[in-house]
């Protein structure tokens, strides 16, 4: 009988560690959980706890911490509270694999902490790899550990190169769907509402992702990480319009040969590939069915049309601590909009009123990374602050 694949769930209450779960929940003969954490869903991190029986639970919110002792004292489960657990989970119990679904820049120290120990990624925590991809994927290379990307479509440039050189790509293409507001100008988006934009055609998500989704800020962060993930030049990386959502992402050769990883628009699949890596296991969700496939569209990027996504590539271009500040102030901004306190046409401009504020690091260690994001998000609130017709 084989032994079990150990994983640890950071941020399991989440909308990809729900999912991790469930693709868990039909795999319990090859992975096991034996460490999940939440932020502030309590009774949420229970039930699962009850249900998957880890070693180890982690509510980050310590107000949370006796609700949580209490519901699983009856059970071999070892309760802690507070973020130092969470940034130093690795010592709490052994694992083989770590998801790293946090959300923020947060996740940062816990990916790091992984790495030390020479565990293995499951990388679905975006931001880290935005504001701290070389530090990630230079640690990993030290420690030669795998970070393996959970995103759906730098899931899909990994599959593509599966017995593939990166020194044998010419060009990665990343696919957007353009979200719900495609084909209409920035400018005659101010009026939008939260509700609007939160309607995704393809993707169910988080509030936060799905937004980054309607402004594209969400597919220039992916070429931030892409750029980390495969060792890439910001010139190797483009972004295409697809509808559809069925080509998550293309790879051109040296040869101009092209792979493309093709699957219905469900994030359980790369959660199901990246936690069974290297193995490729079949999987009990809906597959691609060519016969109900009547096309597949392919657009250029109209990037004056999408100044979130112009702002990432700019800061992608100009490296250092610019997409750690891009992050920051991106996130803040998003947030703002969906608390309704700017429109969705402000959301470029305090990122914009950021990078312009934000002195250049060439080659930034973490703590340089750490202040810049919190300098950064001073300003975008600072800046947020100064637009007219908040609800304060």
């Amino acid at each position: 009988m084989s032994t079990k694949k150990k994983i640890a769930i950071l941020g399991s209450t989440g909308s990809v560690g729900k999912q991790a779960l469930e693709v868990i929940r039909n795999c319990q003969d090859t992975l096991k959980v034996v460490l999940l954490s939440a932020n502030n869903q309590a009774e949420l991190l229970v039930r699962q706890a009850i249900e998957f029986k880890p070693e180890a639970v982690i509510i980050r919110n310590e107000d949370q911490l006796p609700f949580v002792r209490k519901k699983l004292a009856d059970l071999p489960i070892q309760v802690l509270g507070g973020s130092k657990h969470i940034n130093r989970f690795s010592s709490i119990t052994g694992f083989d694999l770590l998801l790293n679904a946090l959300s923020g820049i947060s996740g940062l120290w816990p990916t790091l902490d992984a790495i030390e120990h020479g565990k293995d990624i499951a990388m679905a925590n975006k931001e880290s790899m935005v504001a701290g991809g070389q530090l990630i994927m230079d640690a990993a290379r030290q420690q030669k550990t795998s970070v393996i990307p959970v995103d759906s479509e730098h899931s899909a440039v990994f599959q593509c190169l599966q017995g593939e050189s990166d020194q044998n790509i010419k060009k990665i293409f990343l696919t957007a769907s353009g979200g719900p507001f495609k084909g209409i100008k920035h400018k005659d988006l101010s009026q939008i509402s939260v509700e609007q934009a939160l309607q995704h055609p393809n993707w169910d998500m988080g509030k936060k992702i799905t937004i980054d989704s309607a402004t594209l800020a969400n597919k220039g962060m992916e070429a931030i990480a892409a750029q980390w993930y495969f060792n890439l030049k910001p010139e190797q990386i483009d972004i295409i319009l697809h509808p559809q959502s069925v080509v998550h992402a293309l790879v051109q050769f040296h040869d101009g040969s092209i792979k493309a990883q093709m699957a219905l628009p469900d994030m359980r699949l790369p959660i199901h590939y990246a936690l069974n890596y290297p193995e490729r296991k079949p999987v009990s969700i809906p597959h691609l069915d060519f016969s109900e496939c009547v096309h597949l569209d392919f657009e250029k990027v109209n990037i004056e049309n999408h100044p979130d996504l112009q702002l990432a590539m700019e800061a992608m271009q100009g490296g250092g601590n610019l997409p750690a500040a891009l992050n920051a102030a991106n996130e803040t901004a998003a947030y703002a909009f969906l608390n309704k306190r700017i429109a969705f046409t402000q959301i470029a401009e305090v990122t914009k009123n950021v990078l312009q504020h934000t002195t250049l690091i060439p080659k930034p260690n973490l703590g340089e990374i750490l202040a810049t994001d919190q300098a950064s998000r001073k300003i975008a609130e600072a800046h947020i602050k100064t637009i007219p017709g908040l609800n304060r």
